[in-house]
């Protein structure tokens, strides 16, 4: 009669080695629910190899996922980085400005008011630059859109030629700030 079931009391400590266990031989229904643990592993390894699909499901993982910028993604998902300003085409009439992007502002045919975004989040960005130097003529509004500027319930009008700038949001109070002054 073959043995097929051994209980642990009928094993010494240690004597089951994996040289002692053929390959395929013991499968993840023999094996209890927290049962094989780091310590009971070969320096705390499974060659990919050995399991199944060379997949593990990240419901069975201690840490399933990582955080990135503040948003966490699972193992074997992906996530798009992006670093810097996303700089967009010329802009010549008004317009409503998204967080992280940049702008050419063109106001060689008259003013122009750039809104800023609704319901900003901390370290929101909008750059703004006045490309064709004639913000002293034909103004740029900076449009506060219900939060304030600098701490300021008030629009921010650019008269400057060539002005070049970052505002970044904080809060309800203080709003948006500039970067750089």
């Amino acid at each position: 009669m073959a043995l097929t079931k051994v209980t642990t009391s009928g094993l010494a400590d240690d004597s089951v080695t994996s040289a002692k266990v053929s390959d395929g031989v013991i499968s993840a229904a023999d094996v209890a629910d927290g049962t094989l643990t780091n310590a009971k592993l070969v320096d705390g390894t499974i060659e990919n190899g050995k399991i199944a699909d060379s997949t593990i499901a990240n419901a069975k993982l201690v840490n399933s996922s990582v955080t990135v910028n503040g948003s966490s993604v699972a193992l074997g998902g992906s996530v798009e980085i992006s670093a810097g300003t996303a700089w967009q085409t010329e802009k010549t009439t008004s317009f409503t400005a998204v967080a992280g992007e940049g702008y050419f502002v063109n106001t060689t045919s008259g003013a122009i008011t750039v809104t800023l975004p609704a319901s900003p989040s901390l370290g929101d960005e909008v750059s703004i630059i006045d490309a064709s130097a004639t913000a002293d003529t034909n103004n740029i509004t900076v449009g506060r859109n219900s939060e304030n500027i600098q701490g300021s319930a008030a629009d921010l009008t650019i008269s400057t030629e060539r002005a070049a700038f970052t505002l970044v949001y904080f809060n309800a109070t203080q709003g948006w700030l500039l970067k750089d002054k």
